[in-house]
């Protein structure tokens, strides 16, 4: 599998929106000290007479900050882990990989591993786990049957420490491998999500290196269903 294009990392923007300041000008009927509380008091003589004190305002209890949350370990940690999907007989090892010089998606060096993008979230963390393996390789390679998941379908990821992060199959679509949108699936999905990418559509002669190409990408959306720690 080869991905074409750029992939492009975009900072999110925070608009800070300001307040709006109104400015007013003396009136010679205004009432002066609105904002202060009078005392009364009564004269040697008897007369009562008003003596003007500032108010006191209420004590502003200072703000108590939030202790922030630290977020949840990723639950495979960092041991090495598989992923398994029953339903087309995958069982295989993930390998981390990142961007390529250009900026481009890297791929395993092997039909077997599948890839994990360490631009993209840790499985079970909340995020898009982005995944990436290829269809052939001299032959079958790891994803040769991917297009026969359907919705519903099991996917596990399995840690040599016993962890279990389960996912099921919601969606299984192609991509316009020319389009440069299509590297928005790797993107953030705003859940618990997994996405696996294979090669996908007609296979054609493109010369060069690669020799062959696909015309589209196979993309699996996968949601978490649950995690299951060591000995749970």
């Amino acid at each position: 599998m080869v991905v074409g294009g750029s992939l492009s990392l975009v900072a999110g923007i925070i608009l800070l929106g300001a307040g709006a300041y109104q400015a007013t000008h003396d009136e010679p009927e205004r009432v002066h000290g609105a904002n202060v509380t009078v005392l009364s008091f009564t004269d040697f003589d008897g007369t009562i007479y008003d003596r003007a004190v500032p108010a006191t305002p209420s004590p502003t209890p200072s703000p108590v900050p939030a202790t922030p949350v630290p977020p949840p370990p990723p639950p495979l940690r960092d041991s090495p882990y598989r992923i398994v999907m029953p339903s087309v007989g995958v069982d295989a090892s993930v390998v981390t990989y990142g961007l390529d010089a250009n900026q481009v998606p890297e791929v395993p060096y092997n039909g077997y591993d599948v890839a994990w993008y360490d631009f993209s979230a840790r499985p079970g963390t909340g995020g898009n786990a982005v995944f990436a393996g290829h269809v052939t390789w001299s032959g079958h390679a790891v994803f040769y049957d991917l297009d026969l998941l359907n919705p519903g379908d099991d996917i596990f990821l399995v840690g040599t420490d016993g962890t279990r992060v389960n996912y099921k199959v919601s969606e299984v679509f192609l991509v316009d491998a020319s389009d440069p949108n299509a590297l928005a699936v790797m993107g953030p999905s705003g859940g618990d999500t997994m996405t696996v990418i294979t090669c996908g559509g007609s296979y054609f002669y493109v010369g060069g290196i690669a020799q062959y190409d696909y015309t589209h990408r196979l993309v699996v959306r996968a949601a978490l269903t649950s995690i299951e720690p060591v000995g749970g």
